[in-house]
């Protein structure tokens, strides 16, 4: 079936109901999990000032989307929902056409068209939003038990998760995963 554009963005409204401070809420979700981590797309800064584009990556760096692809999978285990799953797509990409007259789930500073399917169908992420890879992994995902939640902000260089001790414990020991525990209340490291 594969993913498509929700018409009724009320999956979305325990996100736009949440209390939690936006800057919060758009990097690591809404308060209530048990344990967070970061998906660092990238290595944190290793001095002050240092700006993105001064970080030498190897010539096999994965992109964004397929380290998210790679961490939503391992959070499939950690799901009873995986066939429900919700993904916000940020409505500021210039190279993502959303389709007219979509609707929006609409938080401080921010709006995304909203996208339900399988966990398995986010394979077809790319393809979905009618753009090629690399593309901008999903602002916004979580199964529709709402076990965990996955957020890759415009801004950061890596995305926040929330989710049990259990599903972040895996994701840190996870081969091929730059994923370290982070504390929301902290401020994490950040580029110029």
């Amino acid at each position: 079936m594969g993913l498509g554009y929700c018409v009724d963005t009320s999956a979305a409204d325990w996100l736009v109901r949440s209390r939690t401070p936006w800057p919060r809420l758009i990097t690591f979700g809404p308060t209530g999990f048990e344990a967070h981590a970061r998906l660092r797309f990238i290595p944190d800064p290793v001095r002050p000032g240092q700006a993105e584009a001064d970080v030498d990556l190897p010539d096999d760096h994965l992109p964004d989307l397929v380290q998210a692809r790679h961490a939503l999978r391992l959070l499939s285990r950690f799901t009873g929902t995986p066939e429900e799953c919700y993904f916000c797509v940020w409505d500021g990409y210039s190279d993502v056409r959303l389709p007219a007259g979509a609707a929006r789930v609409e938080l401080p500073h921010r709006q995304y068209a909203l996208l339900r399917g399988a966990l398995r169908d986010f394979d077809g992420w790319a393809e979905a939003l009618g753009t090629a890879e690399p593309c901008p992994p999903p602002a916004f995902a979580w199964p529709a038990d709402r076990s965990w939640c996955f957020t890759a902000d415009v801004d950061p260089h890596w995305a926040g998760i929330g989710a049990s001790r259990a599903a972040v414990d895996a994701l840190v020991r996870e081969p091929g995963l730059d994923v370290v525990p982070a504390s929301p209340g902290e401020t994490p490291p950040a580029y110029s």
